[in-house]
């Protein structure tokens, strides 16, 4: 019998040799495109039982730099895009003087024609596939992104999944100091210390939850999923790098949120998956809130807000970082591209000074 580490990859070379026995189509792409993630969500569960097997608690002091002596804890910047990164200027400031504590991809659908963002985003896409809104190729294409940040560097602690429409709103020092607490001494007690959470966001009592539930049909999703176990958030958070290959290693749920919705309204599968999952495997172990601050204030079509240039001020930005509780917002969401110049404006003197 072949060992389980071969299984995938020897599936995928046998799958790709078919290509030249039968007529390839459409449904075949999508086949082949199912593999291909799935050979890399392999690699990156293989990845960390491997550290847990060399006693590293999953986490290793040798990033896709080379051995760093004095390693610092990074944070994986997942960028889900179908259009241009407009506020790559401003993210570019973000980032700037921070090159040993973060990393950056980008999943951009490859049917789309994006301009090159260049400066740090340059070299930072990852193989991608198209994706649709209210879809389950959304959760497809969140889980390629940190299963890529996985494998890429050991030293990505926190994954933080973000769109071309969001923008920060606090500097990196205020994050980065939020999310390890200053207190990390040892980057192998990160996997040990139950302080360090997922910011997610886990509702169980919204409005038209069950109408979410039942649009694969009244028993779709069952028994893996009941509905009392049913949740809905919104599809940005931040994870921890075990949450993060929680959800790229899961495979029983995925088999229920991939099913197509039956009517005519969307269900919005991306809003649940997350959520559900870590709230059935590790509830303690998040927030239950997120640090995207979105305005749903005359929404329309199931879109949110769109800030405007006329809208952006300092007065703005102080108070979509306020929240109903001790935290602070990180990120906020969305505005439109013409809104970069007046952000640019504040950057320095508002948004990264906290």
């Amino acid at each position: 019998m072949v060992s389980s580490p071969f299984l995938l990859p020897f599936a995928l070379l046998l799958s790709f040799s078919l290509l030249f026995v039968f007529p390839f189509n459409q449904s075949q792409s999508s086949f082949f495109g199912d593999l291909q993630d799935l050979a890399l969500f392999h690699t990156a569960t293989l990845q960390l039982q491997n550290s847990h097997a060399g006693g590293g608690g999953g986490v290793s002091s040798v990033s896709r730099l080379g051995i760093t002596s004095n390693p610092k804890p990074k944070i994986a910047f997942l960028f889900l895009t179908n259009s241009d990164l407009s506020f790559a200027p401003l993210w570019e400031r973000f980032f700037h003087g921070h090159e040993l504590r973060y990393n950056i991809y980008i999943h951009a659908d490859p049917t789309v024609q994006l301009t090159p963002p260049g400066g740090v985003f340059d070299g930072r896409f990852v193989p991608a596939r198209k994706t649709y809104r209210a879809s389950p190729t959304l959760i497809s294409a969140a889980r390629r992104l940190l299963a890529r940040a996985v494998i890429d560097d050991p030293l990505n602690l926190y994954f933080a999944l973000v769109s071309q429409h969001c923008i920060p709103i606090h500097s990196f020092d205020f994050m980065y100091s939020f999310l390890f607490k200053n207190s990390i001494t040892s980057l192998r007690s990160f996997s040990s210390k139950s302080s360090y959470k997922s910011y997610i966001e886990i509702l169980s009592d919204e409005p038209n939850l069950y109408e979410r539930y039942a649009a694969r049909g009244p028993t779709a999703m069952l028994p893996e999923v009941p509905f009392e176990q049913f949740r809905v958030g919104s599809q940005f958070f931040i994870l921890t790098r075990n949450h993060a290959v929680l959800v790229v290693k899961e495979r029983k749920l995925w088999m229920k949120f991939e099913l197509p919705c039956l009517g005519e309204e969307p269900c919005y599968p991306e809003e649940h998956y997350f959520p559900t999952l870590l709230s059935m495997e590790d509830p303690e172990g998040c927030s239950h809130y997120t640090l995207t601050r979105v305005n749903w204030t005359g929404c329309w079509d199931g879109h949110p807000h769109l800030y405007s240039p006329e809208e952006v001020s300092p007065e703005l930005i102080h108070t979509l970082r306020l929240s109903n509780s001790s935290y602070s917002y990180f990120f906020a969401r969305k505005f439109s591209p013409e809104s970069l110049t007046p952000l640019m404006q504040i950057a320095d003197d508002v948004i990264f000074r906290d």
